[in-house]
C-alpha cells in the first residue's frame, strides 16, 4: 500500500511539473526578433486559486464493502455537487445518530492514520474515506447499552455543518466504547 501511495504521489508530482513547465514556456517562451516582451500579469497556481470545499459543495453517502471478525467495512463518499472545482484534505467528522431526531449515539469515530494530501475535486467527482465499524454485539449488553442507529452524522473536513447519511445499525449508548474508525479522504 505504501508503494502504491508513493507511486500515486510520484505521478502527481510529475503531472504538476508538466503543467508548471508548460505554463513557464507559455509565459517565458521565445519571442520573434524585434518583438516586445509580453506584458506580465500576476498569476497564481491553479492549486492556490482553488477554494476548499464547503458542506454546501458536497453530498455525502455511504457504501458497505464487506464484513468479518466482528467488523463491517465500507466507504464514506463525498461528491462535489457544485459547479466549481474545490478541494478537501484530511478527516471530516463521523458519528452514529439515532432516536429519529439526530441524537448522537456513543462516541464519535476515531481517526486512523495521517491526514494525507489535498484531494482536488472537479464537479461530479468523488473522494472516499474508509470506514471500519465494530459490531456492537462484541460488547456485553450491560456495558454497551445497545441502541438503534438511524445513520451517520457526517462533517466534511473543516466544516461545522453536518449531513445525515442513512445507515441503520446498532450502536452502543456508552460513549466510552468506540465502534467507528475512519481514514482520511483520498482520491
Amino acid at each position: 500500500m505504501a508503494r502504491s501511495l508513493w507511486h500515486r504521489s510520484l505521478w502527481s508530482m510529475l503531472a504538476l511539473c508538466g503543467v508548471l513547465l508548460a505554463t513557464s514556456l507559455h509565459l517565458h517562451g521565445s519571442q520573434p526578433a524585434g518583438a516586445s516582451p509580453p506584458t506580465r500579469v500576476a498569476t497564481t497556481s491553479a492549486a492556490a486559486a482553488t477554494p476548499e470545499c464547503t458542506d454546501a459543495d458536497l453530498s455525502a453517502d455511504y457504501r458497505a464493502r464487506g464484513a468479518g471478525a466482528g467488523h463491517r467495512f465500507g466507504v464514506l463518499r463525498l461528491r462535489n455537487t457544485s459547479d466549481s472545482t474545490c478541494w478537501v484534505r484530511g478527516f471530516g467528522g463521523l458519528s452514529y445518530v439515532g432516536g429519529g431526531d439526530g441524537t448522537q449515539v456513543g462516541a464519535a469515530a476515531d481517526r486512523d492514520g495521517a491526514a494525507g494530501a489535498r484531494v482536488v475535486l472537479q464537479p461530479g467527482e468523488r473522494t472516499t474515506s474508509a470506514v471500519d465499524e465494530t459490531v456492537a454485539v462484541n460488547y456485553p449488553r450491560g456495558r454497551c447499552r445497545p441502541t438503534p442507529v438511524d445513520g451517520f452524522r457526517v462533517y466534511v473536513p473543516d466544516s461545522t455543518e453536518s449531513q445525515f447519511v442513512k445507515h441503520r445499525t446498532t450502536g452502543c449508548r456508552n460513549d466510552a466504547i468506540h465502534l467507528i474508525s475512519h481514514r482520511a479522504f483520498r482520491s
